[in-house]
């Protein structure tokens, strides 16, 4: 950061360099500020919504493989009290293209420390699904057919404040 800060000083002459400098420094300051008060506290539920888009035509291909390979590993994660809760969403309508997802699978975590702990995932799919041939054959496809996976962190918002 400093080396920026010196940087944008030798190349502007007068009293514009310490503008750049103050201007610099206090949108370091308003990020930083800004990602701290944002920061999830450790005690907190933490909820992400995942958002899948599968090609035309393999949604419900991709739902009833979800189901039957990814779902039971979350109600597994949900009674070792990792997660709270999880639920699954679809639109009504249809959309254009480059808004469109199919499924919106929203996880509540017991804190957000939980999502990336080292848990032993692959693990738990060894105990669930023996048949680990079929069930990474299945997983690939899941995966094949999907055009999109994007994951959003979310906070809710207080309207009435």
């Amino acid at each position: 950061m400093k080396s920026s800060v010196k940087n944008i000083s030798r190349s502007l002459p007068g009293l514009a360099a310490p503008f750049a400098n103050l201007l610099l420094m206090v949108t370091i300051h308003s990020i930083a500020l800004a990602q701290s008060t944002q920061t999830p506290v450790k005690d907190k539920p933490f909820v992400v919504e995942y958002y899948y888009k599968a090609q035309w035509g393999h949604a419900d291909e991709f739902i009833q493989l979800f189901k039957k390979n990814h779902y039971p590993l979350l109600k597994k994660e949900m009674e070792l009290g990792r997660i709270l809760s999880v639920s699954g969403t679809k639109p009504r309508y249809h959309v254009t293209e480059d808004g469109r997802w199919d499924y919106r699978v929203t996880i509540v975590w017991k804190n957000v420390q939980l999502i990336d702990d080292g848990f032993d995932e692959e693990n738990l799919a060894r105990q669930l699904f023996p048949d680990q041939v079929n069930y990474k054959k299945e997983e690939q496809r899941r995966f094949e057919i999907l055009v999109g996976h994007w994951d959003v962190p979310i906070v809710n918002v207080e309207l009435d404040r």
